[in-house]
């Protein structure tokens, strides 16, 4: 019996004895002809929409990337049809504070790039400064090449991509790895998406200063801040995740306590949610751990009571001692 030469999801196995050639009949199969065709073959909706699911807002953040993500299906449709569809410059350049989904969108773009065939492997690779950038002389070369090798066929991320940069050193080697980095970008750009990652003020300097670089970023994606109620999905949704729920009064707590940590400094979006959380688990332990001879049920363990939430240190110190417990 002939082996099979491909196999189409959703078609017969094709053989090299059929009737009609194994080319045509893939290229009757697989050549998509309408949006639904390219959705339906790359399966691109169901990571945007997991990507709706998972991030809370980011409104802006998510229209944007289905923007890209049409413009790369009419491309597949354009190619199709031998219209010229040369790959878009796909770098990227998202700003915003901590905490922001920045790097769960790149993720999330990586999958997506790999799913409509513009890079080959669909993995991220996020760095920082110190992944790049050498100590001495000759070493920052070879660093930034290795890590390059490690990206290349998807996407890199490098976040808080302006310390790259430090003029005022003058023996720093930064700017050796922001050349190499601009000749792959131009020159390698159908094989690697590079995505700079950092605060916008930040980012606008660093451009000012790197023109090159900025003209090579086709796409700037700003992460706005979460305001409290979506802070408070993220929690529940962070909870859930966690077989944890709030119990009675515990999420009414919890606003409270959002509503005072962000007049706080450092504060850090879906991170400082997650941090919260954690303390606030630290004390429902510490709480149930006191009570050894009461048998725990299920509810018990798995609820934060509004005291959990209470006990942190924004609810008991003066306004000028608190901190972000």
């Amino acid at each position: 019996m002939t082996a099979p030469l491909y196999r189409i999801p959703g078609a017969s196995v094709l053989t090299a004895d059929a009737d009609q050639s194994v080319t045509d009949v893939a290229a009757s199969v697989t050549e998509p002809k309408t949006v639904a065709d390219v959705l339906a073959q790359s399966q691109v909706e169901s990571v945007m929409d997991e990507l709706d699911r998972e991030l809370v807002g980011l409104v802006p953040v998510k229209s944007r990337i289905r923007d890209i993500a049409a413009l790369l299906v009419i491309d597949k449709l354009r190619s199709a049809h031998g219209l010229n569809a040369q790959n878009p410059s796909l770098h990227m350049c998202f700003t915003g504070n901590p905490g922001t989904g920045k790097t769960t969108v790149a993720l999330r773009m990586a999958e997506i790039l790999h799913r409509l065939g513009y890079i080959r492997k669909g993995h991220l690779v996020a760095v920082t400064r110190d992944d790049l950038v050498g100590q001495y002389i000759g070493h920052t070369a070879p660093k930034t090449k290795e890590v390059l090798k490690k990206a290349m066929g998807g996407v890199l991320f490098i976040d808080e991509a302006y310390y790259l940069y430090r003029p005022e050193n003058e023996r720093d080697y930064g700017q050796e790895a922001i050349e190499i980095l601009l000749q792959v970008m131009e020159n390698q750009r159908d094989d690697l998406v590079v995505i700079l990652a950092g605060y916008k003020d930040r980012m606008d300097t660093f451009f000012q200063s790197n023109p090159g670089m900025s003209s090579r970023i086709a796409h700037h994606l700003d992460f706005p801040d979460y305001d409290v109620g979506e802070l408070l999905s993220i929690a529940d949704k962070m909870l859930t995740s966690q077989q944890y729920q709030f119990g009675l009064g515990a999420r009414q707590a919890f606003d409270d306590y959002l509503n005072r940590r962000l007049q706080q400094p450092h504060f850090a979006n879906a991170r400082s949610v997650r941090n919260a959380l954690d303390r606030a688990r630290l004390r429902q332990a510490s709480r149930l751990f006191a009570e050894r001879d009461r048998v725990l049920s299920k509810d018990d363990l798995i609820t934060l009571q509004a005291q959990d939430v209470l006990g942190s240190r924004l609810f008991k110190a003066p306004p000028a001692e608190r901190r972000s417990a």
